[in-house]
């Protein structure tokens, strides 16, 4: 098994990087980025070993060369993002949007999966996103956008969608590194105090950050191949089938 993934610094794409290089059925994940994974992120030591580094600078292009090694993988966790705070629809739209349907053109032009072994794309939407595009939310409509026609991307081909919508997580108490480099000061101080918040009255919303990476893992391998959309309550709950 063979997986791609993109957004491998932050929050949740180091997790879904480290639950990955845990899993023994995953021979090999390849980093979709624009740079190295920094110093300061603590990995397995059989990080090296199992993974290859692809650097890449332009997300809304890719080479016939390229796409066709990408094409090749087994399936690929979309991780790539950014907070909306501060950014105008347009630049949160290349962002979320652009990259996003970019890779997946590039894979279906590529020829990804066959019949018998269909590559998955695992995209990390976000709870409440609208893929009716009503939302008030400007974040909402643009990941609901992503939703609504990544799916009608793949309709014909050997790729197969998986929307993962999590609720609030927040980086693991395992490594404190995560969190300092990371967060803000502000963000920090907001995972105190929401974080007890949300797992103990609205749990619905809450998602810990090591559920969601072994679960995109998990959808990346085939498991649960029909789960087409898997909101935070699905997730959490198939999660704990694993247990």
């Amino acid at each position: 098994m063979h997986i791609i993934l993109t957004g491998a610094t932050g929050v949740a794409g180091l997790a879904i990087y480290r639950a990955a290089l845990a899993d023994s059925t995953v021979q090999k994940v390849t980093l979709l980025t624009r740079r190295p994974m920094p110093s300061w992120a603590k990995l397995p030591s059989n990080a090296e070993e199992k993974t290859e580094t692809v650097i890449h600078q332009d997300f809304q292009s890719y080479p016939p060369d390229l796409a066709r090694r990408l094409a090749a993988h087994d399936g690929l966790v979309w991780a790539l993002g950014k907070s909306a705070v501060g950014l105008s629809e347009e630049e949160y739209t290349e962002i979320t949007y652009g990259y996003t349907m970019a890779c997946a053109r590039a894979l279906k032009d590529a020829g990804a999966g066959s019949k018998d072994h269909p590559f998955r794309f695992v995209y990390i939407s976000g709870e409440l996103a609208d893929p009716t595009g009503k939302a008030r939310q400007m974040w909402a409509r643009v990941k609901g956008r992503v939703e609504r026609e990544l799916p009608q991307l793949f309709q014909g081909t050997n790729i197969k969608a998986h929307i993962v919508r999590p609720g609030y997580f927040f980086p693991s108490k395992k490594h404190p590194e995560d969190r300092l480099n990371q967060r803000s000061a502000l963000m920090r101080a907001l995972d105190v105090i929401q974080t007890p918040l949300y797992s103990t009255f609205v749990p619905s919303v809450y998602t810990p950050i090591e559920d969601l990476a072994r679960f995109t893992v998990e959808l990346a391998k085939g498991r649960w191949p029909d789960q087409e959309l898997s909101r935070n309550t699905d997730m959490r709950r198939l999660v704990k089938q694993l247990s």
